[in-house]
């Protein structure tokens, strides 16, 4: 199977240190483009679509291997593996792809040089002890409503994700992406990562990571970048003043500005 074909592949640049992006769920590789266009001079960048999302290959998609974050997690070091990276990747992920990407850390620790996580979430449900931001019944509601109108949940879930910073332009954004995944496809990713629970991982994850928190997020409040904090060892929290779940593409600045802070103390540690 052609790895770089199957996930849609797209690097930009051929020299510096690598930055691999994903994405979160319903989403797709050009949610990043606020971003790269900053790092186009000093790193190689890495983007791609997982199975079931954006332009990636629909013949690919399984649903035994993607009822698991480990599924997407393999996706990403297939992809690594097909692009021969072997060490030094920082890996930057949005919301469901901070689990997928410390998972691929755990998997191979040798491949990560650092995580940078953007609205991280490692269990989005309440638990005892716990606040993930949603009950039960809320994410079965959510399911329900794809399952019985794919064009309805897309417009009823992209203003919260977008949130009052990214306001119509991001929310009209991730509604289209939204609307373009196929309903089976999106049910599955979807189920996977409201109802995953990661949180028994993150004393695993060997490498440091910085955890952009979102001020106001209703999809992940700012109890789980505390608990992200004080689980992931060597973990550097900020949090960002934005009313959403993207910063990246509602304040792509303010994201551009916490990753260059960050690799820079990263090259003066190293």
């Amino acid at each position: 199977m052609n790895i770089l074909h199957r996930n849609h592949v797209h690097v930009i640049g051929s020299d510096g240190p690598v930055l691999l992006y994903a994405h979160g769920f319903g989403c797709n590789q050009r949610m990043w483009d606020g971003i790269t266009p900053a790092f186009t001079a000093t790193h190689r960048q890495v983007l791609f679509d997982y199975v079931g999302c954006g332009q990636s290959d629909p013949g690919a998609f399984n649903a035994d291997r993607y009822a698991s974050l480990h599924g997407y997690a393999q996706d990403l070091i297939e992809v690594c593996d097909a692009l021969a990276l072997q060490r030094g990747v920082t890996f930057i992920g949005h919301s469901v792809s901070g689990s997928i990407g410390m998972l691929a850390s755990i998997a191979r620790p040798e491949l990560f040089d650092r995580l940078i996580l953007i609205g991280p979430s490692p269990c989005f449900l309440n638990q005892p002890g716990y606040t993930g931001g949603f009950e039960r019944e809320d994410l079965d509601g959510l399911l329900s409503l794809m399952e019985q109108n794919h064009m309805g949940w897309a417009d009823h879930l992209a203003p919260v994700v977008a949130g009052e910073s990214g306001g119509a332009p991001v929310a009209r954004t991730l509604s289209d992406s939204f609307c373009s995944t196929d309903p089976v496809m999106a049910r599955c990713f979807a189920k996977t990562t409201f109802f995953s629970d990661n949180r028994d991982d993150l004393p695993k994850v060997p490498c440091p990571s910085l955890i952009l928190q979102h001020r106001q997020d209703a999809l992940a409040p700012l109890s789980v970048g505390d608990y992200l904090h004080k689980h992931l060892k060597n973990s550097t929290l900020k949090v960002l003043d934005v009313k959403g779940h993207s910063a990246h593409m509602s304040n792509p600045h303010l994201v551009i500005d916490a990753i260059r802070t960050y690799l820079a103390l990263g090259t003066t540690a190293n």
